[in-house]
């Protein structure tokens, strides 16, 4: 997954506003207490940071 479909599929998911600030504000224990924005600068793969993603929140089939 690219960086590009990874933050489509945030802002899909949350909308434009709330999606950095999830990325930016919420701590997933599936990124070993990280943030979105940590995981992705500590070189975590976009694909691995969305599974993370998927598992904390209830997201729809189609963006999975």
């Amino acid at each position: 997954m690219r960086l590009t479909d990874f933050w489509d599929r945030m802002r899909r998911q949350f909308g434009e506003r709330y999606a950095e600030s999830v990325a930016k504000d919420y701590v997933l224990a599936e990124l070993g207490g990280r943030t979105v924005e940590q995981a992705l600068a500590d070189g975590k793969a976009p694909k691995e940071v969305w599974r993370a993603v998927v598992a904390t929140f209830d997201v729809p089939p189609a963006l999975r």
